[in-house]
């Protein structure tokens, strides 16, 4: 990969609920540095304190050059600046950016978690070279993040790409209005497409709850039930891909998250998708990550990309 903008090493940190990770990637890409240490729980003044500390030590072993970039779950709102729609509770409400550079003195980008990965994969990953794309998590929830020409589409209220919470597109009867989401509504993507939709699907069926990767190994086993959720489930998730492409056409998408490790989702789906999709020619290109559970923080350091 060649050197992006300037050649300053760059600092990615990835705030997760549980855990908190920073690398040191130098402007070629290369990991310099790494750390990675337990989450504080519930409480926002340790959280601060603990992105500080990482972030000085991490500053440190880059000479105090380098550029800070902050993924994080939820976003800052565009208009307060405070953070918002945090399953990490406790952060939401708060201005944490602001909150950062003033105690390290130091300008800070931040970004959704899901747009640091699509930043990642489009950057120096599985979709390098490609002028759009969408990336997307399929885990507990259902994610997404939109690059174009290198750069993260954060849209006027900061929450592009969020297509977790659009309502499953094409439904039919025995779908609609579907079950509630979190956010308060019925039959939104996350309730389907992502790993928690999936095995929801297979507990309606069977009274039995268990993971998406557990359903696999049942369908390969040849159990009836099994098959027929991870039927539901590609076509869901095909439905709802189809209606991004339909928006934004993205050359790429990229799938990350546990149920991106799911191989038969890379053969379905561009097959069940297509029908939807508004075109006359129809090739879609879905890709696994390059970077997995990497593509977070790196993407955090590719905030500074110009």
């Amino acid at each position: 990969m060649t050197e992006r903008g300037h050649g300053k090493p760059r600092i990615g940190i990835d705030l997760g609920g549980t855990k908190i990770e920073g690398r040191v990637l130098s402007s070629a890409g290369d990991e310099i540095a790494r750390k990675r240490i337990l989450a504080p729980q519930g409480n926002y003044d340790e959280t601060v304190a603990a992105l500080v500390d990482i972030i000085r030590d991490l500053r440190s072993a880059s000479g105090n050059e380098a550029t800070v970039g902050i993924g994080m779950p939820g976003s800052l709102s565009p208009t307060t600046g405070l953070v918002r729609n945090a399953n990490s509770t406790w952060l939401n409400g708060h201005p944490l950016r602001e909150d950062l550079e003033n105690i390290l003195g130091l300008p800070l980008r931040m970004a959704n978690d899901a747009n640091c990965f699509a930043l990642s994969e489009a950057v120096d990953g599985a979709a390098a070279g490609a002028k759009s794309v969408f990336g997307v998590i399929i885990g507990t929830g259902c994610g997404g993040g939109i690059v174009i020409d290198g750069h993260v589409l954060e849209g006027a209220r900061g929450i592009g790409g969020e297509w977790g919470h659009i309502p499953l597109p094409w439904s039919d009867a025995e779908e609609h209005p579907g079950p509630t989401c979190w956010c308060g509504r019925k039959g939104c993507m996350e309730m389907w497409a992502s790993g928690t939709g999936l095995s929801a699907d297979y507990k309606t069926r069977t009274g039995e709850l268990v993971s998406g990767h557990e359903i696999v190994a049942r369908a390969n086993l040849g159990e009836p039930a099994a098959r027929t959720s991870l039927d539901r489930h590609a076509s869901r998730l095909a439905r709802g891909l189809a209606n991004i492409i339909n928006i934004i056409d993205p050359e790429v998408i990229v799938l990350g998250g546990g149920l991106s490790k799911l191989p038969h989702l890379y053969d379905v789906l561009p097959r069940l998708a297509a029908p939807y999709v508004f075109s006359d020619t129809v090739k879609i290109d879905i890709r696994p990550p390059k970077w997995g559970d990497a593509s977070g923080v790196r993407g955090a350091a590719w905030l500074w990309n110009d």
